[in-house]
């Protein structure tokens, strides 16, 4: 009997222990809790790694969402972010609040804090990013835009200036895989497949900027930028009627469309086909008068018309130039002066524009408008002529 209650005895005190031991692995979470609120953040770190690791505390959301406080905590003190790693806090911050929302969803206790806390980190991600874009520290600003762009996975912005990070390094897979990216979730941008088309180009990928092109017009199919690149592959491939073709198609669709007949102008221009390219630069100012390129190109028309009546007048020999040089001279000013509002215009429309300053400084000097000459003359020279 008396060994029969011994062995009872040790079963009894063993089952008295085992609260003690559930105690002890719950502690670490309300020790790390009390170290966190008395600012004690190194010990409340080593209390919550403990019980991150712990069978019967790891699978509950307190624990990982404590995890993610204390991290973020460190990660915004002067003292305690010297104790992590480059990025460390901000990322174990993440994963707390995540792995917090999986365990209590978005409407629980400490799952419906955790999507506010993580709204908070994405800017600091963000933030972080930025700066360290700014001091050059591109990977580092790659990191973060990553960071923030799983934290916010929605969110288009982090994204492409992850694209723009990774071209100021010179990784254009990495930029190219980013521009996908956001392709991949129906961003609609001009300027991505505009960027998916040089990087293809820089990389020598003809066939891929093929690829890309088609890409582009078939989300923009009246973009003058696409539409001309088409023209230029066409060309450049000796499919200048096929690009002719696709163009026709395009302003049969939409005849109101100024940009398409300066496009169809810049392919007759390319072509020599003069005539028909005046006529549609004529169109398109028609239809817009604030299309930069028609106004320019019919200013660039009636210059090249003046200067080729300039230069027959000047390979004359006296007898001939006595004769007929005066009648070519002043149809050369006729022209110069033809140019001169669509010149005024374009340069209205971009000011800054180097091509347009420079033809229009020339033309006034031709004139005889000397002031206008120098005005422009001196615009160029602040430009960096």
């Amino acid at each position: 009997m008396k060994k029969t209650f011994l062995t009872f005895a040790a079963a009894t005190v063993l089952a008295a222990g085992l609260p003690t031991l559930a105690s002890a692995q719950n502690s670490a979470v309300t020790n790390a809790i009390l170290n966190q609120r008395t600012g004690l953040l190194d010990k409340a770190r080593a209390d919550i790694d403990k019980a991150i690791v712990n069978e019967k505390t790891s699978t509950k959301a307190k624990t990982w969402f404590t995890r993610g406080e204390i991290y973020q905590a460190m990660m915004e003190s002067p003292i305690y972010s010297k104790q992590l790693q480059p990025g460390e806090g901000l990322q174990k911050a993440y994963e707390s609040y995540a792995k917090t929302i999986e365990l209590d969803t978005k409407t629980g206790e400490f799952g419906k804090q955790a999507v506010t806390r993580m709204d908070n980190l994405y800017g600091r991600a963000f933030n972080d990013a930025v700066a360290s874009y700014n001091a050059k520290e591109y990977d580092k600003a790659i990191a973060n835009y990553k960071l923030a762009s799983q934290i916010k996975p929605q969110d288009t912005t982090a994204v492409l200036y992850s694209a723009y990070a990774s071209e100021a390094k010179q990784d254009l897979a990495g930029a190219k895989a980013s521009y996908n990216q956001l392709l991949g979730m129906n961003y609609k941008s001009v300027n991505v497949y505009a960027r998916l088309l040089q990087l293809a180009k820089q990389q020598g990928d003809n066939a891929e900027a093929a690829k890309i092109l088609q890409q582009a017009l078939a989300a923009y199919p009246t973009n003058k930028a696409f539409m001309l690149e088409d023209l230029n592959m066409s060309l450049a491939s000796g499919k200048g009627e096929d690009a002719l073709g696709k163009i026709n198609k395009a302003i049969a669709a939409d005849p109101t469309n100024s940009n398409l007949y300066a496009v169809r102008g810049s392919m007759y221009d390319q072509q020599k086909k003069t005539d028909l390219a005046l006529a549609d630069y004529k169109k398109a100012v028609e239809l817009d008068p604030n299309n930069f390129d028609a106004q320019f190109n019919l200013g660039v028309y009636n210059y090249n018309r003046a200067a080729d009546a300039y230069t027959k007048a000047s390979k004359m020999d006296l007898k001939t130039y006595q004769t007929s040089g005066k009648k070519y001279e002043a149809e050369g000013k006729k022209y110069f002066e033809a140019s001169v509002p669509y010149f005024e215009k374009a340069l209205q429309l971009q000011p800054n524009d180097r091509n347009t300053l420079s033809s229009l400084q020339k033309v006034y000097f031709r004139l005889g408008r000397t002031a206008d000459s120098e005005r422009l003359n001196a615009k160029l020279k602040s430009l960096g002529k």
